[in-house]
């Protein structure tokens, strides 16, 4: 069975802890605060972020790193309109992971309501089973004691026949 593990990383989290981690690069700021940022929003710990960035995800933006560093670099000389030309560049992105944050979080919860709800089900034929099961034994017991009762009743006669 290949299941998918409900704490797996999809792809659409991956791009969101990258987006930061470089914003954060580019802004001179730490990668664990991106860590932490990225955290509230998947709901996940710090920890897993940064172990998913180290273990996975920087390889693959290696080069972006170095292009987010050197942006940092520049940036840093840039005059205070360009500056904030930039700052308005980035709140639209933070608009866009925000929305991308969003549709994460209801996919998320329309699985868990689907989990949940085929949790519900196998519970309720678990009980029908169970009952189902205690019917059985009950018939069981029924029977088998009909059946000592017909092997006394033969007992009986063939004494009776003896004599």
């Amino acid at each position: 069975m290949n299941a998918t593990r409900q704490d797996a990383w999809t792809e659409d989290e991956d791009i969101i802890l990258a987006e930061t981690v470089l914003r954060y690069i580019r802004e001179g700021k730490t990668q664990l605060e991106a860590f932490k940022e990225v955290a509230k929003r998947l709901s996940r710990t710090s920890a897993a972020c940064g172990f998913r960035w180290n273990a996975t995800i920087r390889k693959e933006y290696s080069e972006a790193i170095q292009q987010a560093k050197e942006e940092r670099k520049k940036g840093n000389n840039l005059p205070p309109k360009q500056t904030t030309l930039w700052t308005g560049a980035e709140k639209a992105s933070q608009e866009k992971d925000t929305l991308e944050t969003a549709i994460l979080l209801l996919e998320k919860m329309k699985s868990e309501y689907s989990t949940q709800h085929d949790i519900n089900k196998h519970e309720k034929l678990l009980n029908q089973l169970k009952e189902e099961n205690e019917q059985l034994k009950e018939k069981l017991t029924r029977y088998e004691n009909a059946w000592k009762e017909m092997g006394n009743l033969w007992n009986w006669v063939r004494e009776k026949d003896q004599k």
